[in-house]
């Protein structure tokens, strides 16, 4: 049994309350790690320790330059160990070794790059209107950020917020999920042996209502990063606005994968299936709502079938292994139960539909490939997120009702959209409300390109340049270069 500490000021420490909790490998259903259960006490000392680093600290006197060859270095470090913490990740939320390891071997880069946009963040000269004036701005870290990341890509989307929020000049207090939390005390570690000084990278690892929460209420804490249900990110906002504490919030989604008649099928299957399948469904960009003009649709549902009911379902651990097991236990009654509801709303069971049990997918939490047909998008299976391997199947005639469907949601994360018609598809781009339109391809994200949501899906944008300016504040600098100091009670 290993055993998980927090990380505070640049050391391993129990919690205050000797607390623990364990955790289990979803495809053995067996416990194999405790994990330090932090309270406000423990959040405490991290925040503490991250606002002594930006304040006073070594890292508040490091220019931006040398801040950017720390990143580089520690994204070094992470593709040395990319292996180690990818199969910590499938022990711990049994997604594919394929993915976690192809994650990982990837995230290097985001470290790379705000590494190198650090030095690059320039403020402007204003040519102001008001004579005898010198007007310029600069742009400068909020301070300490708390990061609240899921538990389906732990360590992709921890980086996504973590190498911004440090090039930015930050210093955070990470709270993982309590499902995954081992491998991001693992790859916090790493930061140390890069060069960061103690307490600009703290880890508190436990619950929402108790880690998460204190985190959040923090009066130290600025800004809060976080990503997960639309639920939950709708208190933590609320939360945040009684502090007036910065937000980004990456939520949902109910993406719709829409297939027109002049697609490429084969290609189109393919995305569809890697849209829903791929990760056990467990993603936000999950493409649940597959639209499919009439015309075709009966051939490419039957070619959709075919090619689903060849996943390869069993240990996250083989490379051959196409379909995972669900992370959790509430997860996996919450996609069960919405197989239920959609039975009950009168959708019509085309694949699937049960847990999968026996074989390779031994005493694991599996459940099967499921396809609903002759679905409305009304129905809760088409309005509400499973997060899990269930795929609603829709029906439209034309351009206008696919686009009428697709933005009858009230989410907006991602959207696919499969056609040879290179105009269409830049008009499909416009008109749907969604923060990614992905055009003959899915899931693909870099960090060079901006992601984030419309609607209910969230707040604020991750990669790309815009990430960095989501951990800076604008200031304003007025120097009098020699105007009249004026009448001193009316303004300049």
């Amino acid at each position: 049994m290993q055993r998980f500490s927090l990380l505070i000021n640049g050391e391993l420490r129990e919690p205050v309350s000797g607390a623990w909790f364990s955790t289990d490998n979803p495809y053995t259903s067996q416990v194999w790690a405790e994990v330090a259960r932090a309270d406000a006490a423990d959040v405490d000392l991290a925040v503490s320790a991250a606002h002594q680093a930006f304040t006073s600290g070594p890292w508040s006197e490091f220019t931006a330059s040398q801040r950017g060859m720390l990143l580089h270095r520690v994204g070094d470090l992470i593709a040395r160990d990319a292996r180690k913490l990818a199969e910590m990740e499938v022990r711990d939320n049994g997604k594919l070794i394929s993915e976690m390891a192809g994650q990982l071997n990837y995230v290097p880069q985001w470290f790379y790059y705000f590494g190198g946009l650090a030095d690059k963040i320039q403020g402007a000269v204003i040519p102001i209107d008001k004579k005898g004036y010198f007007n310029f701005t600069r742009h400068e870290p909020l301070g300490v950020v708390g990061i609240i990341t899921p538990w389906n890509s732990p360590l992709l989307l921890l980086a996504w917020k973590l190498a911004p929020a440090l090039a930015a000049g930050c210093t955070v207090v990470i709270k993982p999920s309590e499902f995954t939390s081992t491998s991001t005390i693992e790859f916090a570690r790493l930061f140390a042996e890069a060069g960061f000084p103690p307490g600009v990278v703290n880890v508190v690892t436990g619950f929402g209502n108790e880690a998460g929460q204190a985190l959040v209420e923090h009066p130290l804490v600025r800004k809060i990063s976080f990503t997960g249900s639309d639920q939950t990110g709708r208190r933590i906002g609320a939360q945040a606005a009684q502090h007036l504490k910065h937000v980004s919030l990456e939520l949902g989604g109910k993406s719709p994968n829409i297939v027109f008649a002049d697609a490429n099928i084969e290609d189109a299957v393919n995305g569809v299936v890697s849209g829903i399948f791929a990760a056990t469904g467990q993603t936000c960009i999950a493409g649940s709502r597959l639209l499919v003009q009439a015309s075709i649709h009966d051939e490419f549902v039957e070619k959709l079938l075919a090619l689903a009911a060849t996943a390869r379902l069993g240990d996250p651990m083989d490379a051959g292994t196409q379909v995972g097991p669900v992370t959790t236990v509430p997860q996996y009654e919450k996609i069960l139960s919405y197989i239920d509801i959609a039975k009950s709303e009168g959708a019509k069971l085309l694949m699937g539909g049960k847990p999968a049990s026996g074989g390779a997918c031994g005493t694991g939490r599996f459940v099967e490939p499921t396809i609903f047909g002759d679905v409305f998008n009304h129905m809760r299976i088409a309005q509400e997120e499973v997060f899990g391997p269930v795929l609603a199947v829709i029906r439209f005639a034309d351009v206008d009702e696919a686009v009428a469907i697709a933005n009858d949601s009230r989410y907006g994360l991602g959207a696919g959209v499969w056609t040879r018609d290179i105009g269409r598809a830049l008009r499909m781009s416009e008109r749907i409300q969604a923060g990614t339109v992905w055009v003959n391809t899915y899931r693909a994200v870099s960090f060079m390109s901006p992601f984030g949501g419309y609607k209910d899906s969230g707040l604020g944008r991750e990669n790309g340049a815009d990430a960095i300016y989501e951990y800076l504040q604008t200031k304003s600098v007025w120097i009098n270069s020699g105007a009249p100091t004026g009448n001193p009670f009316v303004m300049r």
